[in-house]
């Protein structure tokens, strides 16, 4: 905008073919300009297209790991539980080898109470039978006049009755001897020795331990079922963790280029910046083309040299620029040049520039420089060295405009436009080979 309001001001004394060749350039620098714009804003958004892709592996990542832990928790959740239900069928059995057998054991032991039970009401049965005839007999025998049993039977019977009362006798203390010897036998005994039996407890304790029998196999084909779940979702957990492989291997190659890339990474040593690395080549360019100018400057005693040494604290390295001073052969940061050394190298670095650009544009040229303020930070032996470079400037076809309150400068500038303030407004009078319009 400022080159096309220069251009503007001093239209009243330019030719059409002056105009004309001064619009075309201004459209070469406005198109150059849009391309290097729309350079940039491609970069931008690869850029952000990398740091989300990055972003979503990253949290997929962390996802997978996520589930990854959830089913580890649920398949020892299911160990547990499967334990405490083998700790209630070894209960649930008590010293046989499994709980059917526990079953069939008390079975047998309830069924064989059942018949000692039955033997022994038996025994009490006949004995109170027994006694009670005794008893009869008796009673018969002393209604009848007679002392005993006996006494009565001697009396009234014969010796055919007599015999046979004897048969009957002999036949009952058989009965009695073979009962007492069956009672005499150490299971009979044993079983005469226990308490009654009490089939209704048996029962109920059989009908728990069945119950319990049951509920354990039930639990079992439950603990079964989870276990082949829980193998299955192992089995997946692990595919799963097989197929994080390649995509853990991609993050990490991903992970490990952007880091180098931002000039984060450990293996960055300088911590630069791709983008710096890329732009300091051109850099080395631009120095050594400011060189040239700056030893002219500088009466030879400045060169610059592009420095990619780490700064300091945090911050990244790749654009830097020293100085080497001549006068003590030492190398030293541009910051310590004084004003007007600041300012002339600042020239020497546009007008490196721009013959770096115009070498890059394939031959375009730069045809018109304009310099705003900077000379009166100068001596007059710098003044005059500056001036002899912009100098073979012009003698190379180029237009160098300066912009300045020195009045030094008017004595070295064939041609001025110079802004008058007046009261209707600001004036431009043009001012070529001392004559003034």
């Amino acid at each position: 905008r400022e080159a096309v309001a220069e251009a503007r001001a001093g239209a009243g004394s330019a030719t059409t073919d002056e105009l004309a060749d001064l619009v075309e350039q201004l459209q070469r620098d406005h198109a150059e300009a849009h391309r290097t714009a729309a350079g940039m804003h491609a970069a931008r958004e690869e850029r952000a297209r990398a740091e989300r892709e990055h972003t979503e592996r990253t949290t997929a990542q962390q996802q997978a790991e996520r589930r990854s832990a959830a089913r580890t928790s649920q398949r020892e959740a299911l160990e547990r539980e499967q334990s405490a239900i083998e700790e209630e069928l070894v209960l649930a059995r008590g010293g046989a080898a499994s709980v059917a057998e526990h079953a069939a054991l008390l079975e047998h032991r309830m069924s064989f109470l059942d018949r000692a039970a039955d033997a022994v009401r038996a025994v009490d049965t006949t004995a109170q039978r027994l006694k009670e005839t005794d008893d009869r007999l008796a009673d018969a025998a002393f209604r009848a006049g007679f002392d005993t049993p006996q006494a009565a039977a001697a009396e009234l019977t014969d010796d055919s009755g007599q015999r046979h009362l004897q048969q009957r006798l002999d036949a009952w203390q058989a009965e009695e001897a073979a009962v007492a010897e069956r009672l005499a036998e150490q299971d009979a005994a044993t079983a005469a020795a226990r308490p009654p039996a009490d089939p209704d407890g048996a029962r109920a304790e059989f009908d728990t331990a069945e119950r319990v029998f049951l509920d354990a196999s039930s639990a079992l084909d439950a603990a079964s079922e989870r276990r082949t779940a829980l193998q299955r979702l192992s089995q997946q957990a692990a595919d799963e963790l097989t197929g994080l492989g390649p995509l853990r291997a991609e993050y990490d190659r991903v992970a490990r280029l952007a880091t180098l890339t931002a000039g984060t990474s450990a293996d960055n040593e300088r911590k630069m910046r791709l983008e710096s690395y890329v732009l300091a080549a051109r850099l080395e360019q631009v120095a050594a083309a400011a060189t040239a100018r700056l030893q002219t400057m500088s009466a030879g005693r400045y060169t610059l040299v592009h420095s990619d040494a780490r700064a300091g604290g945090r911050g990244r390295s790749g654009l830097g620029l020293h100085v080497l001073d001549s006068w003590t052969g030492r190398e030293r940061d541009t910051a310590t040049l004084s004003g007007g050394e600041t300012f002339f190298a600042s020239l020497a670095l546009a007008l490196g520039l721009a013959d770096v650009v115009t070498d890059e544009a394939g031959g375009t040229r730069l045809d018109t420089l304009f310099i705003d303020e900077g000379f009166g930070s100068l001596d007059d032996q710098t003044l005059d060295d500056v001036l002899d470079v912009l100098d073979s400037l012009r003698e190379r076809d180029r237009s160098v405009g300066i912009v300045s309150h020195v009045g030094d400068l008017r004595r070295r500038i064939p041609a001025q436009l110079e802004i008058v303030k007046e009261q209707s407004g600001s004036a431009v009078r043009h001012h070529a080979a001392g004559a003034a319009r």
